[in-house]
C-alpha cells in the first residue's frame, strides 16, 4: 500500500474534492500534504496501539495540524474497527433472531465495513492496525446485542462530533462528516428497535431525545472502550 491518501473511495460523487477546491486547495497537493503527514506519523512509531488506555490520548485541540489529522483519522478507523468487528460477530454467531433487529445488523455491518474500507484508504500506510476484541460477554442473547449497539453507536456520533473542531483539512471534514450522519442514523435505528419509538418510552430512549448532541473527547471515549473490555490486544 502507498503512502498517500486516496479520496476515491470516500468521494464516489466528488463532494470532498468539491470541499478541497472551495478551500483553496486541489488534489494533488491534499495528497502531498496527506503523504507528508503519514510518513511523520509512522515514523513516530503506531501511536495508537494503546488506544484502549485513556493515557495514551494524543490528539491536539488546540493546534490543528496535518500530523493531527492522521491522528484523527486513525482513532476514528479504530472505532470503526471495533463497530464492524462486533456487528460481524453478532451475524456470525446467530444470536440475532428478529427480522427487524437482524436488518439492522446487517445493514449496518455492511456500513462498519466499508466505513473501515475507507478510512484505511484515506490514511494509506499510516493507517493503524486492527487490534484483537472479544465481543463474548455482549452477544449472549439478543437483548444483550441491542443495549450493546445503542452503547457503541451513541459513542460513535459523540466521538466524530468531538473531534470535528479539531481537524484542519476541510476534505478530511467533509469525509468525517459523511461517516458521522450515517453513525447517527445507526444510533437512531437501534434506539427506536430498543423501544424508543413506543408512545409511553421515557423521553431519554427516544431515538432523537434532545436538540443539541454532546460530543465526547478523545479521553472520554477511550475511558468507555476501555471499560467494556471489547479491546483485548
Amino acid at each position: 500500500m502507498t503512502n498517500h491518501i486516496s479520496l476515491d473511495l470516500v468521494d464516489p460523487d466528488g463532494a470532498v474534492r468539491e470541499s478541497a477546491e472551495s478551500a483553496g486547495l486541489d488534489r494533488a497537493q491534499f495528497l502531498r500534504r496527506g503523504a507528508a503527514a503519514g510518513g511523520a506519523f509512522v515514523a513516530g512509531g503506531v501511536l495508537f496501539s494503546g488506544i484502549a488506555s485513556p493515557a495514551r490520548a494524543a490528539i491536539a485541540t488546540h493546534n490543528r495540524s496535518v500530523k493531527n489529522d492522521v491522528r484523527i483519522g486513525n482513532y476514528a478507523l479504530t472505532l470503526e474497527y471495533l463497530e464492524s468487528t462486533f456487528y460481524a460477530d453478532a451475524l456470525a454467531s446467530g444470536v440475532v433472531k428478529d427480522p427487524a433487529t437482524l436488518a439492522f445488523a446487517k445493514a449496518t455491518a455492511a456500513h462498519e465495513a466499508a466505513h473501515v474500507k475507507a478510512l484505511r484508504q484515506l490514511l494509506g500506510r499510516a493507517a493503524v492496525k486492527k487490534p484483537t476484541f472479544d465481543f463474548s460477554g455482549a452477544l449472549k442473547d439478543e437483548a444483550t446485542f441491542r443495549a450493546t449497539a445503542q452503547a457503541l453507536e451513541d459513542t460513535g456520533v459523540a466521538a466524530y462530533a468531538g473531534q470535528g473542531p479539531n481537524i484542519l483539512q476541510r476534505p478530511v471534514i467533509a469525509a468525517a462528516l459523511s461517516i458521522h450522519s450515517v453513525e447517527a442514523r445507526h444510533a437512531a435505528w437501534i434506539r427506536f428497535l430498543n423501544g424508543g419509538g413506543a408512545g409511553d418510552a421515557a423521553a431519554s430512549a427516544q431515538p432523537a431525545f434532545r436538540s443539541f448532541d454532546v460530543p465526547k473527547a478523545e479521553k472520554q471515549v477511550l475511558k468507555t472502550v476501555k471499560a467494556t473490555g471489547f479491546i483485548t490486544g
